[in-house]
């Protein structure tokens, strides 16, 4: 019994009784396996040296995971192009301000007294009136006499004592402007406005300007002479 190249023991002197080959060929070399392709874990593809990887710790036997695909990057949202701030207007600080001194004229109301009228004789210039002062520090001063039950509380209260009766309840407002300007407005009262020495009421509703100095006068004897103080 001999053996054959490739190694096996065999009774036949010709040829191999277990591969076949002829007794008297060359050996052939052994094969050499191939290597087995790398296995690379089927969570995060990093390739395995185990069970379970080393860089995400997926046991390489259990499902792999389901693969959730990477978000689009957002597109850019171009910018809006910056507005310039626009400067901040300097607050203008009050320049001036009006005092408001109100007392009985004797002289207004003999002019009140010579025109007349359905009430003048029953109307008696005061004997004691003393002088009041108002400071106008808001932008609207009303001018009138109280009257609870209609809900009117004027800024300059004429009800007295003494009580004018011809200052209407609601009679006029007294307006301070931006610039510190000064101006009455007959609101629609029942005997008019009048300024200095003339004799026209004021119409309605129309800011007439004022001066230091000057002189309001309204119903039978009341003088409002505002005063300008810088």
């Amino acid at each position: 019994m001999g053996a054959c190249p490739n190694g096996h023991d065999s009774a036949d002197t010709e040829f191999c009784d277990v591969c076949g080959m002829e007794m008297s060929a060359a050996p052939q070399p052994a094969p050499v396996p191939a290597a087995a392709p790398a296995s690379v874990c089927p969570a995060c593809d990093t390739p395995l040296d185990g069970r379970f990887c080393e860089a995400c710790g997926h046991d390489s036997l259990a499902a792999p995971p389901r693969r959730t695909p990477p978000a689009p990057a957002p597109e850019p949202v171009p910018a809006e192009p910056a507005v310039p701030a626009e400067p901040a207007e300097p607050a203008v600080a009050p320049t001036r301000t009006w005092t408001a001194t109100v007392a009985a004229d004797r002289a207004y109301f003999n002019t009140v007294m010579a025109a007349g009228g359905p009430d003048a004789a029953s109307i008696t210039f005061p004997p004691f009136c003393p002088e009041r002062y108002f400071p106008l520090h808001a932008k609207q001063t009303t001018i009138g006499r109280r009257s609870t039950s209609r809900g009117i509380h004027p800024d300059i209260d004429l009800t007295g004592p003494p009580e004018d009766p011809g200052v209407s309840h609601l009679h006029g407002v007294l307006l301070v402007g931006p610039a510190g300007d000064l101006s009455i407005v007959d609101v629609g009262s029942a005997n008019g406005t009048t300024v200095n020495d003339s004799e026209d009421a004021l119409p309605t509703n129309v800011p007439r300007p004022l001066a230091d100095g000057d002189r309001v006068h309204i119903g039978a004897w009341t003088t409002i002479t505002v005063h300008l103080t810088e």
